[in-house]
């Protein structure tokens, strides 16, 4: 049996997430799961206190892991997680020394991130053609979605306020609550517009509540983040696309044409509310529509 007192250490541990660090739900909620999974790890191993983990636990701990076929990813998330727990543990004086400190960190997987052709993304707004109140939504959901590069969590949550039509901008909330003003092109603006002077009104009067939130279901109420994700599979079957493409695909899209046509890194990080710059790398990948141009154009044997 674990001990009684380190639930608490638990839950003063997620409040400090959620207060000191402002960290995102989709975080909270990882790292929760993980602490719990390392807890079981430890009932299996008969390890009834967390200050009876030594390194060789951890490194026992990875190996189970490893022999689970975890991804690289989940198996630095979980590692990162308690390594973060251990360290709040040290600053709460419940523990002296972080036996996660010393783990090794699998290197992320180095893959191209999926995004859409320029000429595909044209595609895929022509198909949407239709003046209904949920085809004037869906495709200002998607002109968001690449006018702006959001997440689908950011897209979601925006309200009616958000939206500055004399600028052209969207006021963002991020990851970690992190605030950020986006330009969303005059594209977006007049699918916004459409939407929420012919769309919307309709859409609200079906509803039995008035909400702020900018996107809406065919019940007057708010646009979950898997509906968005089911409206984006929808369009782009009727379009005729035969690919997957998610809302991160389009963020991707969105990312990589910026860059494709002379935008620099950093205003894309910007942009993308990304913390680091390192994130924003993984953009740098040039499409071979791109790299042929660039080659036709400045190669003297061309």
């Amino acid at each position: 049996m674990l001990v009684k007192e380190e639930n608490e250490w638990v839950e003063n541990f997620i409040r400090y997430l959620q207060i000191e660090k402002n960290s995102s739900i989709h975080t909270i909620n990882n790292y929760s799961r993980d602490i719990i999974f390392f807890r079981q790890f430890m009932i299996d191993n008969g390890l009834s206190s967390f200050v009876s983990v030594t390194y060789s636990h951890v490194r026992l701990f990875l190996t189970n892991l490893y022999k689970q076929k975890y991804k690289r990813k989940s198996v630095a998330r979980k590692i990162s997680a308690m390594r973060s727990f251990f360290r709040f543990l040290i600053r709460e004086e419940k523990l002296t020394k972080n036996v996660f400190a010393q783990a090794y960190l699998p290197k992320r997987e180095e893959r191209l991130p999926h995004f859409l052709y320029e000429n595909e993304m044209t595609v895929l707004f022509d198909s949407m053609m239709n003046t209904e109140p949920l085809d004037l939504r869906d495709k200002a959901i998607i002109e968001v979605l690449y006018g702006a590069g959001l997440r689908v969590s950011e897209c979601s949550q925006l309200t009616l306020s958000d939206v500055d039509f004399s600028i052209g901008t969207v006021f963002v909330m991020g990851k970690g609550r992190k605030e950020r003003y986006v330009p969303i092109g005059a594209f977006a603006c007049d699918a916004l517009h459409d939407y929420i002077e012919k769309g919307r009104v309709k859409l609200l009067k079906s509803g039995k509540q008035d909400t702020k939130h900018l996107f809406l279901n065919n019940r007057g109420g708010p646009l979950s983040e898997r509906s968005i994700r089911t409206i984006l599979t929808k369009r782009v079957e009727k379009a005729a696309l035969s690919i997957h493409v998610s809302p991160h695909d389009i963020r991707h899209s969105f990312a990589t044409h910026l860059l494709n046509n002379g935008a620099d890194l950093r205003t894309v990080q910007e942009l993308l509310g990304h913390r680091h710059l390192s994130t924003t790398q993984i953009y740098t990948h040039v499409t071979k529509d791109r790299l042929r141009d660039v080659y036709m154009n400045h190669h003297p044997r061309a």
